[in-house]
């Protein structure tokens, strides 16, 4: 069983996210490339919201081909371009996201492989038999 580890002495998490999150040994891991917010059909939405949603869409397809689920995510990492657009972003990620809390790094970053590009995630995923 997967647990959340947030210490006393450690400042409560910001947000839906764990400090630490213990995988115990014997856990199938499942690890992401950065997915961007862009559709099967190659269009790219200009918000950050539909963009987002785009990332964690297709990231769940990624985990139902692994057998997993977003309750098997233990770390997250969001990119975005600006910090108007974090509220967005957590928004999604928030409805994704499942118990026990992930692990999670958001980054403010200048800009991705094509300018229209506004948010990448990627996600680490543990299972156990």
């Amino acid at each position: 069983m997967k647990k959340s580890i947030n210490p006393a002495g450690v400042r409560k998490p910001f947000g839906n996210y764990s400090h630490g999150l213990y995988v115990p040994p014997g856990a199938g891991l499942l690890v992401t490339s950065g997915q961007l917010g862009i559709g099967p059909d190659e269009v790219i939405p200009r918000s950050v919201s539909a963009q987002a949603e785009l990332c964690f869409s297709a990231i769940g397809k990624i985990l139902a081909e692994a057998d997993m689920g977003f309750e098997d995510v233990i770390r997250i990492t969001g990119y975005v371009t600006t910090r108007e657009d974090f509220p967005a972003y957590m928004d999604v990620r928030d409805r994704f996201i499942a118990d026990p809390m992930p692990v999670s790094t958001l980054l403010i970053v200048s800009g991705f492989t094509r300018a229209e590009f506004l948010v990448e995630v990627e996600v680490t995923a543990a299972k156990l038999p």
